[in-house]
C-alpha cells in the first residue's frame, strides 16, 4: 500500500507518497500534476525491489506553496531533491523526472552527481543551455505567443485556469495526449495572449481510459488553493538560465535513460528533435537510444505505465 507523510526538506513542507523498501527511487512530477501521476510506477518498482518516493514539489498539492516568485529556481527545486533523500536517511538514489519533474531531475543529476545513482527523464530531454534566455528566445521565435511567455504574465494563466480548475486540468489533459485528434498547428502550445489558452482547447466528452474521473478528482483537489505555486516554475525560466551559467556546456554523468512518446509536444519544440537524436553522442552515460513510445502524448508513464515500468525496471536494475 502507498504511504503518506508529510516531511521537512530545504526549509520547505512536501507531502511524499511510499511504498516499498531497498535502494530509493525518487518520483518528480510535471505541470499540472501531483504525486498521483506516479500511481502506475509504484506496485511494479515496490515489487522490483525498491523503495519508491514521490512527492508533491513545492507549489503542488498539499505541499508548501512559497509567496515569492524568485522561491522555485531550479537551484531551490533541486535543493529540494537533495534534502529529501537526505530526510529519507539515504545518501543517494535514483531520480527519475516527467515533464517539469525532468529538468529538476538532470539538474539534480548535473549539480550532485554524487548523490545520484542513476537518472531517468520524461518528455522532456537532458538540459544543455542554450545561448540566451529561455523566455527571451521564445518571445523572438513566436512573437510572445509561446505558452512560457504567457505563463510569464502575472496574474493571467493564474486567474484563467482557476476560473474553472475541473475543466482547466480536463482540457489540459485531453489535449496534450496521444489521445487527440488534433495535428500540426492545432497542437503547437502558442496562445493567444487575449483570449487566453483553453479557449483553443477541446473539451472532451470522454476522458481516455488511463485518465478516470477519480483521477480527475485528485487533481482538482491538489489545485483547490490555485496554480499560482506551480506557474511561478515557469517564471523563473531566464532566472534559472542565468543561474546555471557555471555549468554551461557541462553534461549529466550518472547513468541515464530519456523516453519520449511520439505524438509529445515537447520533444517536438524547435531544435529538441536534433538533440534527442545527438544525445548518444552528447551524454557519455546514456544506457541505450533514447525510447520513442508510437502513439504516446505527453503524460508518458500514465499513457503507457507498461512499457515506461519495463523501460524504468530494466534501467534500474541493470
Amino acid at each position: 500500500m502507498v504511504a503518506h507523510r508529510m516531511i521537512e526538506a530545504n526549509g520547505v513542507r512536501l507531502h511524499i507518497a511510499e511504498q516499498g523498501t531497498g535502494p530509493l527511487v525518487v518520483l518528480l512530477h510535471g505541470f499540472p500534476e501531483s504525486w498521483h501521476s506516479w500511481r502506475r510506477q509504484f506496485d511494479p518498482l515496490a515489487a522490483a525491489g525498491f523503495r519508491v518516493v514521490a512527492p508533491d514539489q513545492r507549489g503542488y498539492g498539499r505541499s508548501d506553496r512559497p509567496e515569492a516568485v524568485d522561491a522555485y529556481t531550479i537551484l531551490h527545486l533541486v535543493g529540494d531533491v537533495v534534502a529529501l533523500i537526505q530526510a529519507l536517511g539515504e545518501e543517494k538514489a535514483y531520480v527519475v523526472g516527467h515533464d517539469w519533474g525532468a529538468p529538476v531531475a538532470w539538474h539534480t543529476a548535473l549539480l550532485r552527481p554524487d548523490m545520484v545513482l542513476g537518472v531517468a527523464g520524461l518528455s522532456v530531454p537532458p538540459p544543455f543551455r542554450g545561448k540566451q534566455p529561455p523566455l527571451a528566445a521564445a518571445r523572438e521565435r513566436f512573437g510572445g505567443r509561446f505558452y512560457w511567455n504567457y505563463f510569464d504574465r502575472p496574474g493571467a494563466a493564474d486567474a484563467e485556469f482557476a476560473e474553472d480548475t475541473r475543466t482547466t486540468l480536463r482540457k489540459i489533459f485531453y489535449w496534450a495526449s496521444g489521445d487527440a485528434p488534433l495535428t500540426g498547428e492545432d497542437r503547437q502550445p502558442l496562445v493567444d495572449p487575449e483570449r487566453g489558452w483553453l479557449t483553443t482547447m477541446a473539451d472532451p466528452e470522454a476522458m481516455p481510459e488511463w485518465f478516470t474521473e477519480d483521477d480527475l478528482d485528485v487533481l482538482v483537489e491538489g489545485f483547490s488553493s490555485g496554480f499560482t505555486g506551480a506557474l511561478n516554475w515557469y517564471r523563473n525560466l531566464d532566472r534559472n538560465w542565468e543561474l546555471t551559467a557555471p555549468w554551461h556546456h557541462a553534461v549529466v554523468t550518472p547513468p541515464a535513460l530519456y523516453v519520449y512518446g511520439e505524438r509529445d509536444l515537447v520533444p517536438a519544440f524547435p531544435g529538441t528533435p536534433e538533440l534527442i537524436a545527438a544525445l548518444p553522442d552528447l551524454m557519455p552515460n546514456l544506457r541505450g537510444a533514447p525510447v520513442e513510445l508510437p502513439g504516446c502524448g505527453h503524460w508518458t508513464q500514465q499513457e503507457r505505465p507498461d512499457e515506461v515500468n519495463a523501460a524504468l525496471i530494466d534501467f534500474l536494475t541493470a
